[in-house]
């Protein structure tokens, strides 16, 4: 008989955490770079590989696709008239940037100061070391019946998932889904996340001039489009930092303290940099829009020349909040634009792409079965809930697919996971911490 006591299941993961380290260090290896097409072998080598750890555990496994990367689906029965329990992570990482910018190599998992440093050892192989450690450790029989599903291109935005569910939607049916990319609220202090925005990105092009004039011959009569850009990008926020768009939705956050000296300190903010905005902290990231101008084109500095540019863009990003759309909340922001072009220039503003926002029902049996588990597992610190400021379009997508199932989003960063960036890093401690929280939680639904 599998654990099943939390004394017992304590145990089982000592026993085996030895072993998931060594196995997610040997995916950290893999630079399974979605984005980089000549990246594609290896991506397709992490999820081989994610299938060989599951096909291990005696789960019936296979590579799925729907016209994108290739997805892990592994599945073993649970005991007759037992749930079925889907638990979701993604094989995929971001690019490593520069190399030289981290103190490590990043695809050589490194360990340091308590944390396993590399791409990915957070985000999201981590996620599948979880899963992996959690059923070791529960052993056979499951107490569940578990479907485990490993995505290959999250980080670009899963584009294919809908038509993945389209196509594969009945194998993944289950009764809880369990979704291990997301993170805790701090260092032994266990979240689930409930609400995440949404997000909205659209390209913004102004043109003033047919082509270039000398800036001496016609400066002063005649506009420049780099000017009317900003005057219409400054006119997105309010003098507070308040995004100035109106009918964008804003809800309520949870009821959450965030510290003033640990969000500077997390956030990185330059000294003597104020906070823009209105409302509490947490308000502002995860119940509240916001408007980040990420990228311009126009002349660089280096190469600028006494002339009139005659037209310029740049890319918005939006990030909605929960009981919004990307539909309503672009045509605001259209709305809003064409109400302040300056001096009857030429403008128009594409759609990129974007993600739906998410607020979850955190309650019942799954819920409470999951609360109970981190409680444990944390000793004896209840878990929050948080919301997340970013976009994870693919749980509304589940969220969408699956309305019967009970939807727990959790995971294994902190605020110093760095996850996106360099020395990226998982804090081995808070990983045990999650591995023992999913058995315990396997372990609970099955009683």
């Amino acid at each position: 008989m599998s654990p099943r006591t939390p004394d017992d299941l304590r145990t089982a993961l000592a026993a085996v955490l030895p072993s998931v380290r060594a196995d997610l260090e040997r995916l950290v290896k893999i630079p399974s770079v979605s984005a980089a097409p000549e990246h594609a072998a290896d991506v397709e080598k992490s999820a081989e590989a994610t299938r060989d750890l599951f096909a291990a555990e005696g789960f019936d496994t296979q590579i799925l696709r729907s016209g994108g990367a290739p997805a892990l689906l592994a599945t073993k029965p649970g005991p007759p008239g037992s749930p079925t329990v889907l638990l979701y992570a993604h094989h995929d990482v971001q690019p490593e940037g520069d190399h030289e910018a981290w103190d490590s190599p990043p695809f050589e998992p490194t360990e340091r100061d308590g944390r396993l440093y590399g791409r990915g050892a957070a985000d999201d192989k981590a996620g599948i070391a979880v899963h992996l450690a959690a059923v070791r450790a529960l052993g056979d029989p499951l107490p569940v019946g578990v479907k485990v599903f490993v995505e290959g291109e999250e980080e670009i935005g899963s584009p294919t998932l809908e038509a993945f569910i389209a196509e594969h939607g009945a194998l993944l049916e289950a009764d809880v889904i369990v979704i291990a990319d997301s993170g805790n609220w701090d260092i032994g202090e266990p979240a689930l996340t409930t609400s995440l925005r949404g997000l909205v990105r659209a390209t913004l092009e102004v043109r003033t001039l047919r082509h270039g004039v000398h800036s001496g011959m016609f400066g002063g009569v005649v506009p420049d489009a780099l000017m009317a850009l900003t005057r219409i990008l400054t006119s997105l926020h309010d003098d507070d930092g308040t995004v100035a768009v109106p009918g964008l939705v804003t809800t309520d956050a949870a009821d959450v303290d965030y510290p003033h000296d640990r969000l500077v300190a997390e956030s990185g903010l330059a000294d003597g940099v104020q906070l823009i905005g209105t409302g509490s902290s947490v308000e502002r990231m995860w119940t509240k829009p916001s408007l980040t101008v990420t990228g311009i084109d126009a002349p660089a500095v280096e190469a600028a020349s006494n002339t009139l540019v005659p037209a310029a863009r740049a890319m918005i990003s939006m990030r909605i909040a929960p009981g919004d759309s990307c539909a309503a909340a672009y045509e605001r922001l259209r709305e809003h634009v064409l109400a302040h072009v300056p001096w009857g220039a030429q403008v128009t503003l594409t759609y990129a792409d974007g993600g739906e926002p998410t607020a979850l029902d955190a309650t019942g049996p799954a819920y409470d079965a999951a609360r109970e588990a981190m409680r444990e597992a944390w000793d004896g610190v209840a878990p929050i809930d948080m919301g997340v400021g970013g976009s994870i379009p693919f749980i509304a997508t589940f969220a969408e697919a699956f309305p019967q199932a009970s939807v727990l989003v959790v995971g294994v960063e902190d605020p110093d996971t760095r996850a996106h960036g360099t020395n990226e890093g998982l804090h081995l401690a808070e990983f045990e911490r999650c591995c023992l929280a999913e058995a315990l939680l396997l372990a609970r639904l099955g009683v």
